[in-house]
């Protein structure tokens, strides 16, 4: 159970502990810079059947915080992570390996490499939407690289965050690995202390705060962010697949996924057609009417009534402005139920055009050109992913190029995220760094620069004092550089 931190004393206490733990950590970091991948992975392996060995108490903490069916916890939550452990221990030895260097004619004569370090002691600040996948996964990537840690998990997620606090408490010793659970007063006490590197997933509002802190100990920082993730649907599509994968990829966990479809595009021709297989779909999966919908053990609920109710006001805000529902719409904020919805005839003024859904609302927007589409994204901030269904090939390529985000999917959408090869990130404001295998581990990890000179090296020749043979040598050496690099 998180403390409660209102009581100044309290406060003042947990502090202290939070502190007396980060300054442990520092002889854990200076210990494991010499770690073997051997070692490394024994951490990670621990982690992994800790979290395995308490999967009932994790399906019935994500019951608990907001109705997340079991399957989705699967899918969602152990899946990524057990992927992301795998990875790392299929290729932990070979990431870890110094990376020899090829010398550049200025520097022949010599040896060169890059060598992977631990960067040092991290603090991983997770989000409630995925409270396990986006809390474990990071921890995997820093222990692969050989960083003690300290964890924040949200407190909006109070059960998932309990089963958590257990599992690490009883795999790690607090100057390996701790976790500190509470609210905003936890997570900015955490950021006072000078960690080596910070990760953070959440809001771009917060993730500014989050940076300001880590500047004012220079130290690094990940963060995955979110933002408006467009999904464009273009006539040549293949509409089936579109809808089924289009529907599934906005409505899982309730829509509460940072690289959730945030809006779609539809080409005006395709556009009736398109709906009414969306709603097919939606029918088919969690019921033809409002009892049914709302009676369905397979649509996760809304974090708590605060969010919900945000939702709600999206969603009567734009209803409100002339928009159209085309179908749910049924809302509970008591019960935080936000029913799958479809909306169109949206106003450019509604809010829903401007804020990040982060819900079960689904714009539905018609277009008549794609160069329409991609003038209107680049006016906007870059978003965390891109979604694109197209059967044709030049399509695809020419709206890639024109367009940026932090990943992208063509005819699918969200599942770049569990893809361990690829890196996950966003761009601007949508995120800044990489996760993910390799990515992940180089994010968590120092990228030393190593020369080794010989002995005859001629370095000497280009030292001082700089008598007229030596300028005449330097020049030459420059001017051959120029006349080979034509």
């Amino acid at each position: 159970m998180s403390p409660d931190l209102s009581a100044p004393n309290t406060r003042a206490i947990e502090r202290a502990r939070m502190r007396e733990v980060f300054e442990r950590q520092q002889a854990t970091a200076l210990r494991w810079r010499t770690a073997s991948a051997a070692e490394r992975g024994a951490r990670i392996r621990t982690l992994l059947d800790a979290l395995l060995a308490r999967r009932t108490e994790f399906h019935e903490a994500f019951r608990l915080d907001f109705r997340k069916p079991e399957a989705e916890v699967e899918l969602s939550e152990f899946l990524p992570v057990v992927e992301e452990a795998r990875l790392a221990l299929r290729n932990l030895h070979r990431w870890m390996r110094p990376r020899a260097v090829r010398p550049t004619l200025a520097m022949l004569g010599t040896r060169a490499w890059v060598q992977w370090q631990p960067r040092g002691r991290a603090l991983i600040i997770a989000p409630w939407n995925y409270p396990l996948s986006l809390c474990a996964g990071p921890l995997i990537s820093a222990l692969a690289a050989g960083d003690p840690v300290i964890l924040k998990p949200s407190e909006m997620t109070p059960h998932v965050a309990a089963v958590l606090a257990r599992v690490i408490g009883e795999s790690f010793p607090p100057e390996e690995v701790a976790l500190f659970e509470g609210a905003e007063d936890t997570a900015r006490a955490l950021l006072e202390l000078p960690f080596e590197h910070i990760f953070f997933t959440g809001s771009p509002a917060v993730g500014k705060q989050v940076m300001a802190a880590a500047a004012e100990h220079l130290a690094s920082v990940t963060l995955e962010l979110g933002g408006k993730s467009p999904a464009i649907v273009t006539p040549g599509a293949d509409l089936a697949n579109a809808a089924e994968t289009l529907m599934w990829g906005k409505f899982l966990n309730a829509g509460q996924t940072c690289i959730a479809p945030d809006h779609v595009y539809v080409h005006a021709g395709i556009r009736d057609d398109f709906v009414a297989r969306c709603r097919a779909v939606l029918d088919a999966r969690y019921g033809a009417d409002a009892e049914a919908r709302r009676a369905n053990a397979d649509f996760a609920r809304i974090v708590n009534a605060r969010h919900a109710q945000r939702l709600v006001g999206l969603l009567d805000d734009a209803v409100q402005r002339g928009a159209r529902v085309l179908h749910g719409g049924e809302t509970d904020v008591a019960a935080c139920y936000v029913a799958p919805t479809l909306l169109d005839h949206i106003p450019a003024d509604a809010r829903i055009q401007h804020e990040e859904i982060f819900g079960p609302l689904l714009p539905v927007l018609p277009y008549e050109s794609l160069d329409e589409v991609a003038a209107e994204l680049d006016a906007r901030p870059k978003p965390l992913a891109l979604y694109l269904w197209s059967t044709q090939r030049a399509e695809i390529d020419a709206f890639l190029a024109r367009t940026t985000s932090g990943g992208a999917c063509i005819n699918h959408c969200v599942s770049h995220f569990a893809h361990g090869n690829l890196p996950f990130g966003g761009v601007n404001h949508s995120g800044l760094g990489k996760a993910h295998g390799r990515h992940g581990f180089e994010t968590f990890s120092h990228e030393r620069a190593v020369l080794r000179a010989p002995a005859w090296a001629p370095a000497r020749l280009f030292q001082p004092p700089y008598a007229a043979h030596r300028l005449r040598l330097i020049r030459c050496v420059v001017d051959a550089l120029r006349w080979l690099s034509r």
